[in-house]
């Protein structure tokens, strides 16, 4: 494209602590000298792919550098966000959106189904003949991206879960029983297993971790929590939103109301009906009175202070790599992979990847990362996440 080309940019799916940062990085690499002619106007598209179609932008250009600096340290998805799935249809008004705008770059923000969403817009342009050149960036608090090491998102999700659960873990020194924390993960388990972080003695909480990886029994879950309250004479318990039995079906997604998002994923994180369902069962096998069960929820995408600074630098620098390559890699659709390079010290590179390769599909936590017993992580897994979230809180007891 030798001439100055226009570009939208957009979020999509959940938000996450870090999204805004990606967004920055993407508008201030675009804004930049080093881009030269090749970008002309920057479209925020505001509330994803229903943005475009309705025609509702913000200008980037405009938005102060001051005000861009505070966007990328602010939470949540600062465009507005969606979860539409684009079809044939839609992507023929999205191309007349375009042509109108002299639309030649566009940039997604999200998850897998955000991925999945660019990669349809990237073929269905290459199937109308329109030159556009599409790049998915990054995010998901799950994890659960097969096209990277780790996402942006996950460690500020994590760190969120590992001070909750340190909290919740004192909270039952103080008053005993069992106490249940369901978390985030429809397919993989890595945001229930960052709970491991917040052991910092031999008896600190969680006792018990869940998984979606690891077929859950109604049997063996009653002997688990028997024996905690035997060896710690109390029990925390950190489990899986995603957790299913042997059939393959979420436990959660049975007892919930049946909605369903445009992509086909049943909601989950809405209702507390897992966690009560595990507390019946605990006061009724285990003759334990004081049981209580939370659920995270919505809480551990959007909430501001405990952002892991490595999180939101990886997140910046992603969206500012989705720019370079778009401009310069000569491929006309693609994601952004983190890649954990082999070092004595913690370091990533990031690098070009088929889009494809975060669509749609998901990846679940390796089998290395999950203790044989079933209701615990290895240190493999704390060795992995401890660089994501950074340092915890330090905390005393008697």
């Amino acid at each position: 494209m030798k001439k100055a080309k226009n570009v939208v940019i957009a979020q999509s799916g959940g938000p996450s602590m870090v999204i805004n940062a990606s967004l920055v990085g993407a508008v201030i690499a675009l804004r930049s000298k080093a881009t030269g002619s090749r970008v002309g106007r920057i479209f925020g598209a505001v509330h994803g792919i229903e943005g475009i179609l309705k025609g509702e932008y913000l200008d980037m250009r405009k938005i102060s550098e001051k005000k861009l600096q505070a966007i990328a340290k602010t939470p949540s998805s600062a465009l507005g966000s969606c979860r539409h799935k684009p079809t044939a249809e839609d992507c023929k008004r999205i191309f007349e959106e375009f042509r109108s705008r002299d639309v030649g770059y566009f940039f997604y923000i999200g998850g897998n189904d955000s991925a999945d969403a660019a990669r349809i817009v990237a073929d269905e342009a290459e199937k109308a003949g329109y030159p556009l050149v599409c790049f998915h960036i990054p995010k998901t608090i799950d994890n659960d991206l097969r096209s990277c090491d780790h996402t942006p998102g996950y460690g500020s999700a994590a760190r969120f879960v590992a001070c909750a659960v340190k909290g919740d873990d004192l909270d039952n020194r103080a008053l005993g029983g069992v106490k249940i924390d369901v978390i985030m993960g429809r397919d993989a388990g890595f945001l229930a297993a960052a709970s491991s972080l917040a052991r910092q003695r031999p008896d600190d909480g969680p006792h018990l971790i869940y998984l979606p990886e690891t077929p859950f029994s109604e049997t063996r879950f009653v002997r688990d929590v028997k024996s905690a309250m035997k060896k710690f004479g109390r029990c925390v318990i950190a489990v899986s939103e995603g957790i299913r039995g042997k059939d393959g079906i979420p436990i959660g997604a049975k007892l919930a109301d049946g909605e369903r998002d445009s992509h086909g994923n049943v909601q989950m994180s809405g209702t507390g009906a897992l966690g009560d369902a595990l507390a019946r069962i605990v006061k009724a096998k285990c003759g334990i009175k004081r049981v209580r069960a939370d659920t995270f929820g919505y809480l551990q995408r959007s909430f501001p202070g405990v952002v892991s600074e490595t999180d939101r630098e990886e997140a910046f620098l992603a969206g500012a790599a989705a720019v370079r390559a778009a401009l310069e890699s000569g491929v006309n659709k693609g994601t952004i992979g983190i890649v954990r390079e082999e070092a004595k010290s913690y370091k990533v590179a990031y690098a070009v990847r088929p889009i494809s390769d975060a669509a749609k599909d998901t990846r679940s936590m390796p089998r290395e990362f999950i203790s044989p017993s079933g209701n615990d992580v290895t240190s493999a897994f704390v060795e992995y996440a401890r660089p994501l979230v950074g340092e915890l809180p330090d905390c005393a007891v008697f």
